[in-house]
């Protein structure tokens, strides 16, 4: 993916109040979840608004890193519209989830934490190749103006990974989310 050179310095510079309110949706949304967690145990099921809450935090959080590294060319808008449906943005931004149908799984959710152990570990040794691929990524954007597909594809599926764990981890589904990059 062709990106502008100045984009590598300037990307991390710009994102920095995206990154901060995404930061900020994203423990918000954390404390919804524990919320939820409650609603789902009691219930059987999350409430509508704090799914779509979670949502757009995730997309938020998404839109905001995907531009600070460079995999995304237009400013992401200041955009907090509480949906989880399409939003119809160009990929790699494009962040949808479906509520589960029907009553919630209450053994799962009660041990949510202790399922995602493992998908944490294995994420913090991919996290720490994501970190050489920046650095890599980097270099490659301010000499050749492209990401290396290879390279870019490894970020994306990173990102992907865990917004999937987060969502299972936030509630947001009860399929155990698989340990893929894809």
């Amino acid at each position: 993916m062709e990106v502008a050179r100045w984009r590598v310095i300037g990307n991390p510079i710009l994102a920095i109040p995206h990154v901060i309110i995404a930061e900020a949706l994203l423990l918000v949304a954390y404390i919804l979840s524990v919320i939820g967690w409650f609603a789902i145990l009691f219930t059987g099921k999350l409430p509508d608004f704090i799914f779509n809450f979670t949502a757009m935090s995730f997309r938020y959080f998404w839109r905001a890193t995907s531009y600070q590294y460079w995999m995304r060319e237009p400013y992401p808008p200041f955009d907090f519209e509480t949906t989880a449906d399409e939003d119809g943005l160009d990929p790699p931004t494009r962040y949808v989830v479906r509520a589960p149908d029907g009553p919630r799984n209450r053994l799962t959710v009660f041990f949510r934490g202790l399922l995602a152990i493992p998908h944490y570990i294995a994420l913090m040794f991919v996290g720490i190749a994501a970190y050489f691929v920046i650095i890599i990524g980097f270099f490659a954007v301010l000499f050749t103006g492209a990401w290396p597909q290879g390279l870019r594809d490894f970020m994306v599926g990173v990102q992907r990974w865990g917004i999937r764990v987060g969502a299972y981890l936030f509630l947001m589904t009860d399929e155990y989310p698989p340990f893929s990059l894809t």
